[in-house]
């Protein structure tokens, strides 16, 4: 009997397939049955080679070592990911498996995982590829019945070669370069550092901003309000008030406009992430997490996705999935709603996947067994769903101008005329708890006005201030990262931005992890070594059109229309270049990164500062051998942590006041007066005043 080994990207995926297939025999790594074999690597079972692979001179970082460029390129097995990788192994080169099915995750990483794995294998049997945007069951039947030659996804697998090589060798040199150059490990990446220039810039414009103060002047007739521009002294908006006092104003011009919202796009993975974050305070990576697992349950389509549109073969799917849902939400009951599921289906806007819905399966099982975070997710992708097959939004404003004292007032209203796709945003709104800050918009209905209408008036001044650029947060960064570059790149480039829908997250988390950006909030802040960082790199490593224009050019590839290799001498000529250029820098510039030492006292030696260390409080003067020790026997006897602020007591007045010592003569705690007890020695000592 001959097998057909299917090969998927996690576990849980294999089990999903193995369920469907028929394959329900549980062995070591794998699922067996029904001709098939169903096994899975843990992400990226295979990886390109540490430096120090090629050669053991890359132990040690130095600048004549650079740059690195691997030729041929090497391949590990992390040795925690060796077991499965074994068995993956066998199961290729099985005489009894006669095909291959790549069902890693179908996109450009998804490729190159199943790639290396099959390679590192020496495996040549012929492999057909499992393209798939859903897990249902129904989903599965029908791609495993439709499986296409791996083949047609060579160039995706070039341009997924391209980006991971590209990553290694600017992130390798890069790092290396600059971490040698200033002392101290600075990781440099090609998406994650231009994303770092992008929140520098924006924190040096909110430094630099200046607050203006600013006046206006509202006149007010009964419920009719209109007020005046802007007026630079309170002076001159008071002479204004007191004209107006008592005046007459009159309506000189009425300006009425219907307009038409047209309902919203349904969610790729950055407008998920972007509004999980702004409803919900959800990070990128969060916001990834909770999708990836409610696609794995089956609950959600796949997540990864770059597109906003649903092919035009499931316009009928889309019809059931909507009127069932009518039915299942709270926040949709009784709700009268046509859908016009043509405005989401375009083919032509589909590359590897469709947009985020929920599936036929959610509909069945609902929120059952649901955690909050996955709920609420959910609930945003349903709502999102309804109002984009709902009726557009329409409504009139209303302009009016009005003439008082010889200056012009505007007032201005709104009427809604259909409510349309917003009354389904606004009843899921109101069923929300959020830390959104979502501003609830302020109808305002003027009354009939007619040009010429006079209107006796009271008058008054209020005083208002310019606000500075806001930081950035998770939703606002994730936007300007999809537009980075944007104004520079051609009309018809298909990816602008930098990174892709599927790597932000992490690059967000890796720059946080790194101590180079801090989230205060819902708002993410360089922190004082990522200004440097960000300042001292050359533009192109922190310029995001340059890698804006690596990502379209990686697109080309993957269409078959760039060449790899034109690609890869490039990047491998920035690099040798980079090197070239930063051979050293001024010595100013050296201890750009050096952390600032904490200064605890004096010391009762030689009256040089003292410092705090990461084991130590020790003296500044290096010929002087006073050091007290965190973990010094007489605290740690007493369980009691030796903090700064005891020791610069200690130093400050020979004595500090302690509570909590511990007794191993009692087993009590008590609290006394620590006295230093210094005699010039290699070891400080202390002993215990004792309360009376």
């Amino acid at each position: 009997m001959s097998f057909q080994l299917v090969i998927a990207e996690k576990p849980s995926v294999a089990r999903s397939i193995a369920a469907v297939i028929g394959a329900d025999e549980k062995q070591t790594g794998y699922w067996q049955g029904g001709g098939y074999l169903v096994s899975w690597c843990i992400g990226h079972l295979v990886s390109f080679a540490e430096a120090d692979q090629y050669d053991e001179k890359y132990c040690k970082w130095r600048y004549e070592d650079l740059p690195i460029l691997p030729q041929p390129w090497q391949f590990i097995v992390p040795d925690e990911k060796k077991q499965q990788f074994e068995i993956v192994r066998s199961l290729l080169n099985r005489p009894d498996v006669d095909s291959v099915t790549a069902a890693t995750d179908a996109g450009r990483e998804g490729e190159l995982i199943f790639r290396f794995v099959y390679q590192m294998a020496d495996c040549t049997k012929p492999v057909k590829r499992l393209w798939i945007s859903s897990m249902e069951d129904a989903a599965i039947r029908e791609v495993f019945a439709n499986l296409r030659p791996d083949s047609d996804y060579d160039a995706l697998y070039q341009s997924a070669l391209c980006r991971a090589k590209a990553d290694w060798l600017v992130g390798i040199n890069a790092t290396r370069l600059f971490s040698v150059l200033y002392h101290k490990t600075l990781t440099v990446g090609r998406v994650q550092t231009p994303t770092l220039k992008m929140l520098v810039d924006r924190d040096a414009k909110i430094l630099r901003f200046q607050k203006e103060k600013y006046y206006t002047v509202g006149i007010q007739s009964g419920s009719l309000k209109a007020g005046s521009g802007r007026i630079a002294s309170m002076d001159e908006a008071d002479t204004l008030r007191q004209a107006c006092a008592g005046a007459s104003a009159i309506c000189s011009s009425v300006k009425r406009e219907k307009k038409t919202e047209q309902p919203p796009k349904l969610y790729d993975l950055t407008t998920l992430q972007r509004e999980a974050n702004r409803l919900f305070g959800f990070t990128a990576k969060q916001t990834l997490d909770y999708a990836q697992q409610l696609y794995e349950k089956k609950l959600l389509t796949y997540p990864r996705t770059d597109s906003q549109y649903l092919t035009e073969d499931m316009g009928q799917t889309v019809q059931h999935l909507v009127s069932d849902l009518l039915g299942l939400l709270p926040f949709a009951q009784g709700l009268d709603l046509t859908p016009e599921v043509g405005r989401v289906l375009n083919s032509k806007k589909v590359s590897d996947h469709h947009a985020i819905i929920p599936t036929s399966e959610f509909v069945k099982q609902g929120f059952t067994g649901l955690a909050e975070s996955e709920c609420k997710l959910m609930n945003l992708v349903c709502s999102k769903l309804l109002c984009a097959v709902a009726a557009p939004h329409e409504y009139e404003t209303v302009t009016a101008v009005f003439s008082c004292a010889g200056n012009e007032f505007t007032a201005k209203g709104k009427t809604v005329l259909v409510p349309g796709w917003k009354e389904i945003d606004q009843r899921f709104h109101s069923t929300l708890k959020t830390d959104g800050d979502e501003e609830t918009e302020a109808l305002n209905t003027l009354p009939e006005l007619a040009e010429g209408q006079s209107f006796s008036v009271t008058a008054n001044v209020s005083e208002h201030f310019t606000s500075p650029p806001k930081a950035y947060t998770e939703d606002t960064l994730l936007s300007a990262m999809e537009r980075a570059g944007a104004e520079d790149m051609p009309e018809n480039a298909e990816r602008k931005g930098l990174g892709t829908p599927a790597t932000r997250a992490a690059i967000l988390e890796k720059l946080v992890q790194m101590g180079f950006v801090q989230r205060k909030g819902k708002q993410l802040v360089p922190t004082k070594d990522g200004i440097n960082l960000a300042v001292v790199l050359p533009e192109s490593l922190t310029s995001p059109v340059l890698t804006a224009e690596w990502e379209n050019r990686l697109t080309e590839i993957a269409k078959g229309n760039a060449d790899a290799d034109e690609f890869m001498a490039e990047i491998e000529a920035q690099v040798r270049q980079l090197v070239k250029t930063y051979s050293c820098i001024s010595a100013d510039k050296q201890n750009l990164f050096q952390s600032e030492r904490v200064i605890i006292g004096k010391c009762p030696r030689c009256s040089e500062n003292v410092y705090e260390g990461k084991k130590n409080f020790y003296c500044g003067n290096r010929s002087c051998q006073f050091v007290m020790w965190k973990n010094d026997r007489f605290f740690e006897q007493r369980k009691k942590a030796f903090t700064p602020k005891i020791a610069a007591a200690l130093l400050k007045n020979g004595k500090a006041k302690v509570k909590g010592l511990y007794s191993e003569k009692t087993g009590k705690t008590y609290d006394a007066t620590v006295l230093l007890a210094d005699t010039g020695g290699k070891y400080v000592n202390y002993r215990v005043e004792r309360k009376e």
